[in-house]
This record gives structure tokens, C-alpha cells and sequence, in this order.
């Protein structure tokens, strides 16, 4: 059977991640100076102006404005004039305390209530049900077209701050097709790539600066033919963009943030939450069950749901989906995951390091598939070898 597919990703200069990189870099923020800061932390943008407010608990002392301003200009908003630029921008903070009814849920869950162990103590900051998700098409250990996705404007962004295209201006956004057959991609059908840039440039010179030098440099040869489809800059001109161009908000490129559509999402954001959040932290650990599921051989595709009740430690359910790819029914699999991986929030955070300030580098480019996150691990699969 033959079928297309296809995932985008946006650079970061993108209006959505402009916040939702600022919300990763004050929770970072936060947590050096305490790491059991609690935090919650979104961000709205438009025209020159961007809005902070969420609920943080922290003993951490943080300039929260100017951090947001060194993001936006790290992100290379810096030309007057434009319409959104860290020199400015005004920026309103509106950040007030943890709810006490969450944080009782999360500091005094119901089995340490019972007398349980150390790990019993932390609840899950709120219901929800996150997914999880591994194949074994790509060594990433993910879809290949999010995979390709991504690169493209990773390679797009590159460009731009190395000045090999000194046109461009910071938002940016891709998308590729691929087309399967039997499961398996086996060739690129479309690429569509769209890029902010000065008034200076032709929309042919663009287009052809994109092709060779993004488009070339990202795209597998071997998955290319005669029918592939290019789609750059297609409306022409791109002139005005970010939050100036369109509004951006924390938590909107949720699909984008993880696999490109090919999994289910709960529909919980990740980023500026805290790992109490286990619309984060059990994400998280759900992909990092399904790639070491995949690793180990018991499974070519992996997907698995956890569900959580506020204030309870313990996952209210897991289940696990292999397509039919499975050694062991998914039923079994389900119970060695379960036997195998602690999915308790503090048995997450410390098996994944997640006091750490490790999120502000996770806010572009997506949570999963890059090998230098904790959860990208496969330290488990040769222990689970052994059920095979």
C-alpha cells in the first residue's frame, strides 16, 4: 500500500517559538538558583510587545524581562524598526504564586498519604494523558518526516546566522512529504520551505539560494526523483514576520514539539512547566520507554499512552500499541514496561535529570530525536533483551 505523509517544523524565530523559547529560558532561570522551583510559565507576542505570566514558586531571585530580551535577540531581533525587536520591545509580567490545592496534590500525593516510599511522595501536578512514540526508520529512532523537518530549518536558521544568506530575516517554516509503501518511506514527494527575509532580495535569487543551500544540503539525494514537488516562499514575499507578522503564543506547536502528527497528543505543551508537570516530565519518559522498547528489538514501532490523576503518584493506566510489530503482545508489553520503568513524577525526574536546567535547548527543533536529552538514552534495552 502506498500513502503520503507529512510533518512541519518552524525555526526559531517563528512567532510560537520566540515564546516558547523565552518560557523554557526563565523556568532555566529559575531552577539554577533552586531546583525545586515550581513553575508555569507562558508568553503571548505581537507587535512589539510581549506578555509573561504564568505562577512560579521559587526561592530564585530573576530578572524575568531581561532574560526574554536576551532570548529575542540571541534569536536575531535586533533590527529597528521591523516591528518586534529586543531593543523595543515592551514587555509586561504578570507572574504570580502556585496554586496551594496544586501544590498539595504534587507535595502530598495520596499513596505517601497511605505510607508510601520516597517516591510515593510526589504526586502528578494534574490529570492528563501523555503519549509516547518509536520506530525504527531512521537512526533517530523517529518519523523520518519530522525528521526531515526539522533539518530543514535547523539548516535554514544556519544559513542565516552564519551570513551565508544575509537576506534573511529570523522566521521561518518547512514542511516535507514522504511516501510510504508498505510502511516504509521511499522517496520525497514534496518539499515546501518559507523564509522571512529583507526587501532587498528577488524572489527568484531567494528561491534559488534556498533550493541549493537548504533544500540540497538536508534532503537525501537518494530520496529525491523527477516528481518531487519544491514549494519555497510560495505567496512570493515574506517580508513581515515573527510576532510582528502574526501573533505567538506558548504551547501552540505541540505536534511540531514532538512527532509530526504520527503519534496521538494529549494535548498538553511543554514548555515553562516545570517536571512536576507531567504533561512534560511523563512525555518525556513515555518516549524514552518507547525508543529503548524499539532499541531492544522487542518492537519496529512502539506507542504507548500514561494517564495520571492530580495528586496520585502512580499512573492511572498504560497502554501500549506496537502496530502489530510486536515479539510480545502489547498486553505483555504493557506489563514489562510497567515492571521495567518507574513512571512515578519523582522517579522521572531524578531517572532523567529534570531539576536540571535542561530546557531552554529543547524549545526549537523538537523534544525528541536529538541525542544530547536524557530521555533520548537507550541504556534499557539490553536489559529488556531478555524477554525476547
Amino acid at each position: 500500500m502506498r500513502y503520503l505523509f507529512t510533518s512541519e517544523s518552524v525555526t526559531s524565530g517563528h512567532p510560537d517559538k520566540v515564546c516558547d523559547m523565552v518560557s523554557d529560558a526563565i523556568l532555566d532561570a529559575y531552577l539554577e538558583q533552586d531546583e525545586n522551583s515550581r513553575v508555569a510559565c507562558e508568553c503571548s507576542a505581537t507587535t512589539n510587545f510581549m506578555l509573561i505570566l504564568g505562577e512560579v514558586t521559587s526561592l530564585a531571585k530573576v530578572d524575568v524581562k531581561s532574560i526574554a530580551k536576551k532570548v529575542i535577540s540571541e534569536i536575531g531581533y535586533n533590527e529597528q524598526g521591523v516591528g518586534f525587536s529586543s531593543n523595543e520591545v515592551e514587555i509586561l509580567v504578570k507572574l504570580n504564586r502556585q496554586s496551594p490545592d496544586i501544590a498539595l496534590g504534587v507535595d502530598n500525593s495520596q499513596e505517601a498519604l497511605a505510607g508510601g516510599d520516597a517516591f510515593d511522595k510526589t504526586g502528578a501536578g494534574d490529570q492528563g494523558l501523555m503519549f509516547g512514540y518509536a520506530c525504527d526508520e531512521t537512526e533517530e529512532l523517529m518519523p523520518l518526516p519530522i525528521v526531515l523537518a526539522h533539518k530543514l530549518c535547523y539548516k535554514l536558521e544556519e544559513v542565516r546566522k552564519s551570513r551565508a544568506v544575509n537576506y534573511l530575516r529570523p522566521d521561518g517554516k518547512g514542511q516535507v512529504t514522504v511516501e510510504y509503501l508498505d510502511g516504509k518511506p521511499v522517496r520525497v514527494d514534496t518539499v515546501v520551505l518559507s523564509s522571512q527575509h529583507d526587501t532587498t532580495v528577488t524572489t527568484e535569487q531567494l528561491r534559488s539560494d534556498l533550493k541549493k543551500l537548504v533544500i540540497d544540503k538536508v534532503i537525501p539525494a537518494n530520496l529525491l526523483d523527477e516528481n518531487t514537488k519544491y514549494f519555497i516562499n510560495p505567496t512570493g514575499r515574506f517580508e513581515i514576520g515573527g510576532p510582528n507578522g502574526d501573533s505567538g503564543l506558548t504551547g501552540r506547536k505541540i505536534i511540531v514539539d514532538s512527532y509530526g502528527g504520527k503519534c496521538p497528543h494529549g494535548g498538553g505543551a511543554f514548555s515553562g512547566k516545570d517536571a512536576t508537570k507531567v504533561d512534560r516530565s511523563a512525555t518525556y519518559m513515555a518516549r524514552y520507554v518507547c525508543k529503548n522498547v524499539v532499541a531492544s528489538g522487542l518492537a519496529k514501532e512502539c506507542q504507548i499512552q500514561i494517564a495520571y490523576a492530580i495528586g496520585v503518584a502512580k499512573p492511572v493506566s498504560v497502554t501500549v500499541d506496537t502496530f502489530g510489530t510486536g515479539k510480545l503482545s502489547d498486553q505483555k508489553l504493557a506489563e514489562i514496561v510497567m515492571k521495567e520503568f518507574d513512571l512515578r513524577p519523582a522517579a522521572i525526574i531524578e531517572k532523567l535529570g529534570l531539576k536540571n536546567p535542561v530546557f531552554s535547548k529543547t524549545a526549537s527543533y523538537g523534544h525528541f530525536g536529538r541525542s544530547d536529552f536524557a530521555w533520548e538514552q537507550t541504556d534499557v534495552a539490553d536489559s529488556l533483551k531478555k524477554y525476547l
